[in-house]
């Protein structure tokens, strides 16, 4: 929602009504239109968590620029020296001689851009007697960095930056992309599959991963965590399933992990091994915080910037910007890369910052937990077949429900079995890939199923009771109060206008008992009274307390 439709918000304050009865009244009722990103004044971001770019941009809280580098650049004669006074060049960009670079002060993120044949040096082909492979869609070739020569010279190339210069311990460095091949230095499959039309086996490619990443642990030592792995799960590769959970290896070796495209927000990464991210059979995700990836020293980043960019296009960007951010959140992102103007970052400012101040938490710092309610289409798994298939072949397949993050939507009977909303379609935003999104879950109340029922983590508020607020964005159409209720009491009722505006009212309670209480072991519902069934579309319950 732009600033300019949050000013126009509607207000609508009922008073506090008894407190301490079973079943009291108690608390009050705000609605505001469209969308609500407020957070409490308390709220301060996280450590090891941010926005990187090219370049630092502060007004848009953007601190932390690129250092990027080639490899011809630090050793364009050989492998025994590492220059520090030459330019370099790659992907349309050019780079400035590193000691240059390292002379600004603030913090950086860095590449080392090393498989393209005119990032390499060229005594490295020749050395390894190695042909580039390629052409890739930007064009250029590239070095088969699996080959063991190539692979032994590019550690060195590591060693002599990370290890020798130290650069590993600089303070300022936040994290560096690996293994610095392919296209935008990003390790997709395009160059390897063509590789494999020329003669590469599994076994050779199979032979030298599972111990790349190792190679670079050993190098980055007590810095590794600082090891980012640029490729993804289920790639698009030559040999079928068998490298579906390579990226699980690097991961596993001690990285942090990135991809480069949660702008495709309903496509391929709901089950994302690497992220700890799974499709369980109720169709719900679920990420597995105890990995080691998300123990808050590693990275875990994504890029969110090509919305009308990057050969992307919507006339819905508000929406993109929307779904891509809230799925790097389900994914327990706390790095984003964005470009201030193609990000959106001056038109949805609240919402982004609401981002910057959410990224990097846990269930126990947290100050929000929430379940954006929706059944998407995964279209990649609508065909998907093979050996690790088995456990993702959930009842609603291929539609995945909800994005949630420490609050559960739960479908519990007699009265809580939610359908989806028509309120809210979208089709093929940004790509055919995207499929449809049915943006809300409702009521049935034609069935009985007047009720909608959410699971706090306990962990969020453990077992405290203490002021919280509810915000639920809702559909203002038809007739008919609803209101929250949780275990001996509920709020005022929010009553509808009719004007089938999406709104969202701010529920404030003085210390419900949220202890799964409630149907299905449940904390709260959203009850609705007479009249017609409710679309709601995103619900967040809000901490007013500092952790």
């Amino acid at each position: 929602m732009r600033r300019a439709a949050a000013l126009a918000a509607i207000a609508v304050l009922l008073p506090v009504a008894g407190a301490g009865a079973a079943d009291a009244v108690t608390g009050s009722v705000r609605v505001r239109a469209g969308d609500d990103w407020t957070l409490p004044g308390w709220v301060r971001p996280s450590a090891n968590s941010g926005f990187f770019s090219e370049k630092a941009a502060p007004e848009f809280e953007v601190g932390t620029r690129g250092l990027d580098l080639t490899w011809r650049q630090l050793q364009p004669d050989g492998p025994g020296q590492l220059r520090t006074d030459t330019t370099g060049s790659a992907q349309g960009m050019d780079f400035a001689p590193l000691r240059d670079q390292l002379a600004d002060g603030r913090p950086f993120w860095m590449r080392v851009f090393a498989s393209g044949a005119q990032w390499a040096p060229e005594w490295a082909a020749d050395e390894c007697e190695v042909r580039p492979v390629g052409p890739d869609y930007d064009g250029q070739y590239h070095l088969p960095i699996w080959d063991e020569c190539v692979w032994g010279r590019l550690l060195g190339v590591y060693r002599k930056l990370f290890v020798e210069k130290n650069l590993r311990a600089d303070p300022r460095l936040r994290f560096v992309y690996v293994p610095g091949a392919f296209t935008w230095a990003e390790f997709d499959y395009d160059i390897i599959s063509q590789a494999a039309e020329e003669g590469l086996t599994f076994e050779k490619y199979r032979s030298w991963h599972r111990h790349a990443w190792r190679d670079l642990v050993d190098i980055f030592g007590p810095y590794r965590t600082k090891l980012v792995f640029t490729g993804e799960d289920y790639p698009w590769g030559p040999w079928g399933s068998k490298t579906d959970l390579f990226a699980e290896q690097a991961v596993d070796a001690g990285l942090g992990i990135r991809t480069g495209i949660t702008e495709e927000f309903n496509f391929h990464l709901n089950e994302a091994p690497s992220y700890g991210s799974r499709v369980e059979r109720n169709g719900h995700m679920t990420v597995d915080e105890r990995l080691p990836v998300h123990d808050g020293r590693h990275v875990v980043a994504t890029e969110n910037e090509c919305f009308n960019d990057c050969d992307y296009k919507t006339d819905e960007p508000y929406y993109a910007v929307r779904q891509s951010n809230l799925k790097a959140l389900q994914l327990r992102m706390n790095w984003i890369y964005v470009v201030p103007g193609p990000s959106y970052m001056k038109e949805y400012p609240d919402h982004w910052n609401w981002l910057r101040l959410s990224i990097g938490k846990t269930a126990s710092d947290s100050p929000d937990a929430w379940a954006a309610l929706r059944d998407a289409e995964d279209t990649y798994w609508k065909d998907r077949t093979g050996p690790f298939t088995g456990a993702r072949k959930w009842a609603s397949r291929p539609w995945v429900r909800n994005l949630e993050r420490w609050l559960v939507q739960r479908d519990v009977s007699p009265d809580g079995r939610a359908r989806r909303s028509t309120a809210d379609v979208h089709t093929h935003v940004l790509t055919e890939e995207n499929g449809t999104a049915y943006e809300g879950l409702r009521t049935d109340r034609a069935k009985g199923q007047t009720s909608l029922y959410f699971d706090l983590d306990d962990r969020f508020l453990a077992g405290r009771r203490e002021p919280v607020q509810i915000k639920v964005t809702y559909s203002d159409a038809g007739a008919g109060d609803w209101w929250i209720e949780h275990e001996g009491g509920r709020s005022p009722a929010v009553r509808r206008t009719g004007d089938g505006a999406w709104k969202t009212a701010t529920v404030r309670l003085p210390g419900p008992v949220l202890a799964n209480g409630l149907n299905g072991r449940t904390d709260f519902r959203i009850a609705t009274g007479r009249g017609d069934d409710l679309d709601v579309r995103f619900v967040r319950l809000v901490r007013q307390k500092a952790p």
